[in-house]
C-alpha cells in the first residue's frame, strides 16, 4: 500500500512539471473582402521572440529583410485569399497570443491600392 501512494504521489508531481517552452509553427490566417482579386499585401508581424522561420503557402512568394527579429514586414504577392498566408516558426507555441499580425497595404492584381477597412489578420496555433 506504502509502494501505491509513493507512485501516485510520483505521478502527481511529474504531471505538474512544467516543460517549459515548445517550438513549432503558427498560421497566419487573412481575411479579405476582395478574396481571389487582390495580388499583394504588406504586413507586420511582431511577438515575444525572433520568429525562426516564415514561409508562405504554394501560390503566394515571400519577401522580408533578413534576418528574422521580433518585429518583421513582410510582402506576398500572388493571389490573395481568405485563409492561410504565412507560416510562422516559433520559440513556443504557447505564447500565440503575444504574436500580433497587422495589415499595412494591400494592392488589387492590377498593382491599385486598396482601402483596408476589411481585412484582418489573426494567429493560430
Amino acid at each position: 500500500m506504502r509502494r501505491v501512494r509513493l507512485l501516485a504521489a510520483l505521478g502527481v508531481l511529474f504531471a505538474c512539471v512544467d516543460t517549459g517552452p515548445t517550438a513549432g509553427v503558427l498560421q497566419v490566417s487573412l481575411t479579405t473582402p476582395n478574396s481571389g482579386a487582390d495580388g499583394a499585401i504588406l504586413i507586420t508581424i511582431s511577438g515575444p521572440a525572433a520568429l525562426t522561420s516564415a514561409s508562405p503557402p504554394a501560390g503566394l512568394r515571400l519577401f522580408s529583410e533578413p534576418p528574422l527579429a521580433t518585429a518583421n514586414r513582410f510582402v506576398l504577392t500572388g493571389t490573395l485569399v481568405t485563409g492561410t498566408i504565412l507560416t510562422i516558426g516559433v520559440a513556443d507555441v504557447g505564447q500565440v497570443r503575444s504574436y500580433t499580425a497587422t495589415v499595412v497595404q494591400v494592392a488589387a492584381a492590377t498593382y491599385l491600392l486598396r482601402p483596408l477597412g476589411g481585412y484582418t489578420l489573426r494567429v493560430l496555433p
